[in-house]
């Protein structure tokens, strides 16, 4: 089993400890585990404090570094909210039922990897997805079941993650040691209810466990390949502004959310370099919300470093747990939700998400040229298709794998739901994100865009502003001149207009 190259490679990143030809806890995490599996009546595990004394013991068995996670936090932390911030019927049936069957689940790890490994190379026809680092600018695909991911998620929960090698390949902190221990003073309504979605999740699958697929793809807009007919290279600034590629056509919605867009869409992660951003800290933002009504999704940060430029990442199956209402402080659990979305040939959910990194705190360096080629070639990466089709789409149509495969038998008919990209916090000009996802949706032979404005004021008069360009019949280059146009007024200040204004003045005083 060792002698496995992804696992071999991976390792060092699991708690667990490689035989001859098996995987296995240690002898004395084992035994804890097994005692809390009996439950509270047995183990005596019947409260936040207990608990963590117990985490606290497996983590010194695993010989985890004391600078990863100090004790004292632990027990403050899970004290305060499983026996002061939930009610006690809730903690009796958390301790009583959950906590049991997760610490089953995790008996059971070793085992579900070694059937994963020897899986995972006939799932995609001898092409690599089992468990691995994706490593920036390794191009490659993982499938997890969505009982493994169910099992890692537990291992946060325990805290029982290695960290101290993961920050020097760039991988965030896994376990929930920062979410859940956090001073006791810090507690706050928004953080309290993350923590509530991700506890129903674990409470959902101990009642029922998912037997569907989900796949974690690091897509690669590479460069050099000018001279491959099944791939476009990384795109300067004159790839777009020669584009006779005609814009693809838009859908605005004032009111809703992109994870209830109810065709079939990329559904737009808005992504900072690091896949789930603050998921798992004590703050929370809106990208991070789809992180805990989806925890699948948590399972890409274990083994997905920080996306390069030219990089996105794709996941596909994840299921929806939890309702909410509200947006950043007014963020709140709202209940269980049940999932109907249909499975594909793989036994994914048709549920599609495209984690794509913005800008941070750009200001005005938005407009230089630049930063609008490294926006748009960002989106690009994400938006492009995953494979050249039999059928064969245009050479501009693939993004690179490590071997193409096709997982999507109708993908030229999937188009992209998205919104306020790099906006909001990252400070990212909306009227200018919008049009340059517009152009990169176009280009890469999506059919449309649902965007979601989530009532964001500086967009009303986008509906407007689209159907004036519609009516022009403008090119994805004709767009992108006036763009470029329009940031190199706004840098040298001959204008401090937004671009929408800009825009239909600059129509008026041609026409």
């Amino acid at each position: 089993m060792e002698k496995k190259e992804d696992l071999g490679s991976f390792l060092k990143y699991l708690p667990l400890v490689a035989q001859s030809s098996s995987l296995a806890w240690p002898p004395s995490v084992e035994q804890e585990l097994q005692t809390i599996s009996e439950g509270p009546t047995k183990s005596m595990v019947n409260s936040g404090e207990v608990l963590a004394s117990h985490i606290t013991n497996m983590r010194k068995s695993l010989s985890l570094d004391a600078c990863d996670l100090s004790p004292n936090p632990l027990l403050q932390g899970y004290a305060t909210f499983f026996d002061k911030k939930i009610s006690r019927e809730e903690s009796a049936k958390f301790f009583g039922e959950v906590v049991p069957a997760l610490c089953g689940l995790l008996l059971q790890l070793p085992s579900m990897l070694e059937t994963h490994y020897q899986n995972a190379d006939h799932v995609l026809d001898g092409v690599t997805s089992g468990l691995r680092l994706l490593a920036p600018q390794e191009a490659g695909v993982v499938f997890l079941s969505q009982e493994l991911i169910a099992a890692l998620l537990a291992c946060s929960f325990f805290c029982l993650f290695p960290e101290a090698d993961r920050r020097s390949k760039h991988l965030q902190s896994i376990n929930f040691d920062d979410l859940i221990s956090f001073p006791f003073m810090s507690y706050c309504s928004k953080r309290e209810n993350k923590i509530r979605c991700l506890l129903h999740y674990f409470e959902r699958v101990c009642q029922c466990m998912p037997t569907g697929f989900v796949s974690f793809e690091r897509k690669v807009l590479p460069r050099g390949h000018k001279h491959n007919p099944h791939y476009v290279s990384y795109p300067e600034a004159e790839y777009w502004a020669k584009s006779t590629t005609p814009l693809c056509s838009v859908e605005i919605h004032t009111s809703g959310a992109i994870e209830d867009q109810p065709g079939e869409a990329l559904e737009v992660d808005f992504a900072d370099e690091y896949i789930g951003g603050l998921t798992l800290s004590y703050d929370t933002l809106q990208e991070e919300i789809r992180f805990v009504i989806n925890p699948e999704l948590i399972a890409g940060m274990i083994f997905l470093p920080r996306m390069d430029v030219n990089e996105a990442i794709e996941i596909v199956g994840v299921e929806r747990f939890s309702r909410y209402t509200g947006y950043g402080p007014s963020f709140q659990y709202a209940g269980d939700y049940t999932d109907e979305e249909d499975f594909d040939a793989f036994k994914r959910r048709k549920t599609r998400v495209i984690a794509i990194d913005a800008l941070p705190n750009p200001g005005s360096t938005q407009y230089k040229p630049e930063r609008l080629l490294r926006e748009i070639n960002k989106a690009f990466s994400g938006y492009l298709h995953q494979c050249k089709h039999q059928a064969g789409p245009p050479p501009s149509s693939a993004v690179e794998s490590s071997k193409r495969w096709c997982m999507d038998d109708h993908e030229e008919k999937i188009g992209v739901a998205t919104g306020n990209w790099g906006c909001g916090v990252f400070g990212g000009d909306p009227e200018v994100k919008i049009m340059l996802q517009w152009l990169a949706i176009s280009q890469s032979g999506r059919p449309f865009m649902s965007y979601y404005t989530f009532g964001l004021q500086a967009l009303q008069n986008v509906n407007q502003v689209t159907e004036r360009i519609g009516l022009q019949e403008m090119k994805v280059g004709e767009l992108w001149s006036k763009l470029v146009e329009y940031s190199a007024e706004r840098l040298s200040r001959s204008t401090r207009l937004g671009f929408f204004s800009w825009f239909m003045a600059s129509l008026s005083a041609t026409n």
